[in-house]
Order: C-alpha cells, then sequence, then structure tokens
C-alpha cells in the first residue's frame, strides 16, 4: 500500500468512526475528491481549490467551468463537485412531501427554505395551497441573475389556477446581500396579489430567504393578504 492510499483509508476509517463535525474543510474536501480522483495524491489539489474559492462552500457552490479552471480538476470531478450542493438541496425538499398542513408564515418559510439551499441567483418559487392550508404543490416559477429575478404573473396565475389552489405563497431568495424586501419586490407583490385576487385566488404571502435566514412579507406588514 502507498502512502496515499494509507492516507485515503485512515481519512475513510476516521470519517466512518467520527463522522465529518470534527473534520478541517481540506480533510472533508480531500475525503470527496478521493471518489472521483481515484489513482492521485488529492491534498494538493484539495489546497488549489481551496486557495482559489477561499472556502469549502464556495467550492461546492461554483459552477464546472470554474472548478475546471484549478489544476487537477477534470470534467469527472468538477461535476461530482457540483453534484453535491444539488444532491443537499434535493434531498431537503424530498423530505418535505406534499400534504403538510401549513397554517403559518413560520410554517411556510421553513417549508421553503430547502429549496434554496446552495442556490446562487435569484430564483422565485410559487406554494399552492388548498382550502385547508394542505400543501398541493410547490413550482420554481422564475430565474435571474445573482441580483434579480423576474416574476412573470400570468403565469403565476396560470400555474395558480392549474393547481387549482385556493391560496399560494411566493418567495424568491436574495443570494447577495439580505433578507429584507426592495422597493421592487413590494410593487411586484401587489401586482400578483391584484392579479390572483380576479381569480380568487389568494397570495396569503411572499418570503424573502437569504442564506439561513428569511422574512415574510405579511408578517412585516409590506402587504396585506385579501383573505
Amino acid at each position: 500500500m502507498s502512502i496515499h492510499e494509507g492516507h485515503r483509508q485512515r481519512l475513510k476509517d476516521r470519517f466512518r468512526r467520527e463522522g465529518l463535525d470534527n473534520f478541517d474543510e481540506l480533510y472533508v474536501l480531500e475525503l470527496l475528491l478521493f471518489y472521483c480522483i481515484p489513482r492521485k495524491d488529492t491534498n494538493p489539489i484539495a489546497h488549489r481549490l481551496l486557495d482559489q474559492f477561499g472556502s469549502l462552500t464556495a467550492v461546492l457552490e461554483a459552477s464546472p467551468e470554474e472548478l475546471e479552471k484549478v489544476e487537477g480538476i477534470s470534467e469527472a470531478a468538477s461535476t461530482f463537485l457540483s453534484l453535491i450542493t444539488q444532491v443537499g438541496r434535493y434531498y431537503q425538499v424530498r423530505r418535505a412531501e406534499p400534504g403538510d398542513i401549513l397554517r403559518t408564515s413560520d410554517q411556510c418559510g421553513n417549508y421553503l427554505m430547502p429549496y434554496f439551499f446552495g442556490r446562487d441567483t435569484e430564483t422565485v418559487f410559487m406554494l399552492c395551497l388548498d382550502a385547508k392550508c394542505k400543501v398541493i404543490c410547490c413550482k420554481k416559477v422564475g430565474e435571474g441573475n445573482v441580483n434579480s429575478a423576474n416574476i412573470p404573473i400570468r403565469r403565476v396565475v396560470e400555474m395558480a389556477l392549474s393547481a387549482n389552489a385556493t391560496s399560494v405563497v411566493l418567495a424568491h431568495n436574495h443570494p447577495s446581500g439580505l433578507a429584507l424586501p426592495s422597493a421592487d419586490d413590494v410593487q411586484t407583490t401587489l401586482r400578483v396579489s391584484a392579479a390572483l385576487e380576479t381569480v380568487e385566488i389568494t397570495l396569503a404571502d411572499h418570503i424573502v430567504v437569504c442564506g439561513d435566514d428569511y422574512i415574510s412579507m405579511a408578517q412585516s406588514q409590506y402587504f396585506t393578504p385579501n383573505m
């Protein structure tokens, strides 16, 4: 067994004994790289990635194209690393199944947070609820760049009608900045609320997410739902 193979096995054994809680970022990254770079010393590659991006979080949120600029990162490795964050989001979202009852803004906010895990562009989701506040579905309705996202009002209305929703909750993220609604967010919310009211569907809330924080626009009185 080579020195690199011995290091790999020791790191794997440590993970199996302890989990990741006490691992440095470098070793977490090395452990991941073992499974997509099987025959090289991954320590210098992990160092280069952290030097380039600054943190493990930034590495896992980087695009495959950005990752492949780092020496030692192949297409297979960049795809694998990019997959980690998306698998985490997929897992969190799938834990919350349609049929949950969401009667409060906090319940809606907690339900919607996983949909924004690891996203680096503004994205808009719509949560559709029935008359008993039971989740019918949650669908993406728009996506923009790092600072803006379009909310297509006609599409929101069509999707809400198609889901046979009684009420809906919009949510979008602020990848950079704070979980504070902008003036545009407020105006768009009012226009969406008015459009939904014409088809007898209530916009119950608009949740603004930033990292691990969110704000309910209804709870914070940025607008009043037409109940």
